[in-house]
């Protein structure tokens, strides 16, 4: 399996950084309470200055919705929706280990992150633009198509793992407690982050280290290197 951006959405977004991991041995018998803690600190932090949709990582976000032609408040990024629910909760649901995990990094980068469940998708998994022809399922078991020129996660099946690139994932490859093998993606657009994402993918790295001991498999992408061999 190989994950990768379509030379479209390089062309439309050459700013774009992404990270990616792959791992297995995952389980939802740990506890990563006290692992997320030093994230949720870090979030606060930044949200006792700014509001999430001042930060320039979400700033970034809200530009590329409006060039997608969608209203950025309306549909936001996974990691502003993520810091706009911990700014009035001061919490979040606890939903599997490691989808809080990745929760808890992506409060504190202010940087969407994705875990997908690896045997959901179907051969390679490509971000690009949706030609209305693929099939999204929601986490109720409803499914939507995508509309045309809609940035999806689409995988060869036509099943799309996303939609509105990093607002809405989907049910159909979400992480539950069966799941041992992962692709996690994260993605940014901000003036530093090339330098954040390397960041991003080491600190992830590390504890999924720490907590599973399985070391992941990570790289960041770019147009000149688009692709990530998943069972390398």
């Amino acid at each position: 399996m190989q994950f990768s951006h379509s030379r479209e959405i390089w062309n439309d977004f050459p700013e774009l950084a992404p990270g990616v991991l792959a791992m297995g041995e995952i389980t939802a018998t740990v506890d990563v309470e006290e692992r997320t803690a030093g994230f949720f600190v870090q979030a606060e932090a930044r949200l006792e200055s700014h509001v999430e949709g001042e930060l320039p990582e979400i700033q970034a976000w809200r530009r590329a919705y409006s060039k997608m032609g969608l209203k950025p408040t309306q549909y936001r990024c996974a990691s502003e929706a993520l810091l706009r629910r911990f700014r009035q909760e001061r919490a979040l649901p606890k939903i599997h280990p490691l989808v809080d995990l990745c929760n808890a990094v992506s409060m504190a980068f202010a940087v969407p992150v994705a875990a997908f469940d690896r045997a959901k998708i179907a051969g390679d998994l490509e971000v690009r633009y949706a030609d209305g022809s693929e099939v999204y399922e929601s986490f109720s078991g409803d499914t939507e198509h995508p509309q045309p020129h809609e940035v999806v996660f689409a995988d060869q099946a036509g099943m799309a793992h996303a939609r509105r690139w990093t607002n809405r994932q989907s049910g159909l490859s979400a992480v539950r407690d069966a799941t041992t093998d992962v692709v996690i993606v994260a993605e940014a657009l901000h003036a530093s982050a090339h330098e954040d994402m390397e960041r991003l993918v080491e600190t992830l790295a590390e504890e999924i280290d720490r907590v599973w001991a399985t070391r992941a498999r990570t790289g960041v992408l770019s147009s000149s290197a688009p692709r990530f061999d998943v069972d390398a």
